[in-house]
């Protein structure tokens, strides 16, 4: 793990990785991502749920929660289970590979890439920090987590 002086930062997103925020080097799994992490802050993410044509009611719980990450990493497989109070949600891919993403226990969707324009997900970690931007269709959501 890299500390956050270092300003080396990695991105994970589900299709691919990356290296360095700032170059976009490619790098082969560079960070381990397995521990339990706690939110920290939330920036924009109304604005993403609205581009996602998330309903009102569910839009107003969501912004409302702040879950906690638990993330297994092995290799290239990686299961992210986002926890809350209101509901729970699990993502389990590997990468490199298109999935799909079953939301039928958030609201009731399921999404494949191309499915909103511009949707995409990159994580990367920052010393004991995990950075998630959620991205669709010009709207941006940032979210941060410390790792407990």
């Amino acid at each position: 793990m890299h500390s956050v002086a270092s300003k080396q930062r990695y991105r994970i997103s589900f299709a691919h990785f990356t290296g360095s925020k700032e170059t976009g080097n490619t790098a082969n799994m560079p960070v381990d991502l397995n521990g339990y992490w706690k939110m920290i802050s939330n920036n924009n993410f109304e604005e993403y749920l609205k581009a996602l044509d998330v309903n009102v009611a569910i839009r107003k719980i969501a912004t409302l929660l702040k879950p906690d990450k638990d993330i297994s990493h092995d290799g290239d497989h990686i299961v992210i289970k986002t926890l809350s109070t209101f509901k729970n949600y699990n993502m389990d891919f590997h990468v490199g590979k298109e999935f799909e993403e079953d939301l039928s226990g958030v609201d009731d969707r399921k999404c494949m890439k191309g499915e909103k324009e511009g949707r995409g997900w990159t994580h990367w970690v920052e010393g004991d920090e995990l950075h998630l931007e959620l991205r669709a269709c010009g709207a941006v959501c940032k979210q941060v987590f410390k790792k407990t």
